[in-house]
């Protein structure tokens, strides 16, 4: 019985060698398994990295075109000579638009480029270009000649508003970089590509607001904005792989634990909510904001609301225009960016020109779960109130105009009255 008690608790020795062997083969194995794992996970992503990311690419392409003297601008000399323009981490998220954080002396600056045709206007499969020709204007074209561009341009993007004089010359200001009262031909053609691009445009709009960074400087369709030091307005970034195993409903709690506190949130909110005001029925016409996400807005030291992605930002009037030659078979064929989503005519197989829901709803959608969380007790029934009143909204903002007002007025009074007392305002 003795002799059974000790075999039970100590094992033969070649019983042990075989467990121990048993241990190492699983260690190895799961040592080659993370090995394999892990340098795939690495090949996926540098893969993904050199495949958006071609910063090489653009600045080659662009300073090609600038030593050749077919453009110009404020920042080619130091881009392409002084190497003083430096692209640092790239944050690009499709090929064909170029985004990185870098520096411009001691400016920390965002730089974006043009490798493609980047989403102006063509709500269709148009061909692609590989990069912008720079070939307009011609050679021989007079300034006036180019302000006539200028103008007959701008007023097919944004319709025949009443001081359109006033943004042509703005952009004829803008085309003497190097401000020696003379605008050359390299210089016209860099500012006529500028011109295409949905961001710049809104820019020129919204030139007298706090809501877009500042330009600092182009060469081409390569242009350089001061940096938001906040972005996006809310949520974290992980790894892919850890995106595949989080519940949705924890991600959007997740997103919401690194966010200023409620009275900054606020401020930033109230910010949008200006955008959304001058976007609508603004000096130039109406604008369509057709992705309202947090990865498209951020915010300063200041807690000043900032728009980090405006290539989604669209005259109402050319959407209209281009979405109803938009053949389609449901619905779902009717949609630009993520939020600009009109029906489906089936008797004509074309999209219909009347979006479901109005800039301002999308903008309360995107605050909801931001503005609501942490939110003061004494506001909080009226907050969600007019909330789910704003999201509800439907249809276009001119059959909606007074209702639409009156909702936009309210979340501002009733966000401002609450932060006004306080230094955070």
């Amino acid at each position: 019985m003795f002799q059974s008690f000790r075999d039970l608790f100590c094992p033969p020795s070649w019983l042990s060698l075989d467990f121990a062997r048993y241990l190492h083969m699983k260690y190895l194995f799961f040592s080659w398994l993370a090995v394999f794992v892990g340098s795939w996970i690495v090949y996926v992503e540098y893969s993904s990295y050199t495949e958006l990311c071609r910063g090489h690419d653009c600045k080659k392409y662009i300073c090609d075109k600038y030593r050749k003297g077919v453009i110009d601008g404020s920042a080619c000399s130091s881009l392409c000579e002084k190497d003083t323009l430096y692209l640092g981490k790239c944050f690009t998220a499709k090929a064909n638009s170029q985004v990185y954080s870098g520096s411009w002396g001691d400016l920390d600056a965002v730089i974006k480029c043009q490798l493609d045709d980047a989403p102006r206007y063509d709500l269709g499969n148009e061909p692609r270009r590989e990069a912008t020709s720079f070939d307009a204007p011609a050679k021989g074209t007079s300034v006036e000649q180019f302000r006539e561009m200028i103008y007959n341009h701008l007023k097919a993007k944004v319709g025949d508003q009443a001081n359109l004089s006033d943004l042509a010359t703005q952009v004829l200001s803008i085309a003497d970089s190097n401000k020696d009262g003379h605008i050359s031909l390299p210089e016209a053609r860099s500012t006529w590509a500028l011109l295409q691009l949905n961001e710049f445009l809104l820019a020129l709009v919204l030139q007298d607001r706090e809501h877009t960074p500042k330009l600092l400087g182009f060469c081409g369709d390569l242009y350089v904005t001061e940096k938001v030091p906040y972005s996006p307005l809310y949520g974290i970034t992980l790894p892919w792989i850890f995106e595949l195993w989080i519940p949705a409903g924890l991600r959007r709690r997740m997103d919401q634990w690194f966010t200023p506190s409620w009275p900054h949130k606020a401020k930033i909110s109230i910010g949008l909510l200006e955008l959304v005001e001058d976007v609508f029925h603004g000096n130039f016409g109406s604008f369509l904001m057709c992705d309202v996400s947090a990865s498209t807005f951020g915010y300063n030291e200041r807690h000043d609301f900032k728009l980090i992605d405006a290539r989604y930002i669209v005259p109402e009037n050319i959407f209209q225009e281009r979405i109803r030659q938009q053949r389609c078979d449901n619905d779902e064929d009717c949609v630009y960016g993520r939020d600009c989503v009109t029906s489906c005519d089936l008797t004509k197989h074309r999209c219909t020109t009347d979006t479901a829901r109005p800039n301002l709803a999308k903008a309360c959608a995107a605050l909801k779960d931001y503005i609501l969380r942490g939110v003061p007790s004494d506001v909080k029934e009226e907050l969600e109130k007019q909330l789910y009143a704003c999201i509800a909204l439907k249809g276009t903002t001119e059959q909606m105009e007074i209702e639409h007002s009156l909702i936009l007025n309210n979340l501002k009074t009733l966000l401002w009255k609450k932060i006004s007392h306080t230094k955070d305002s």
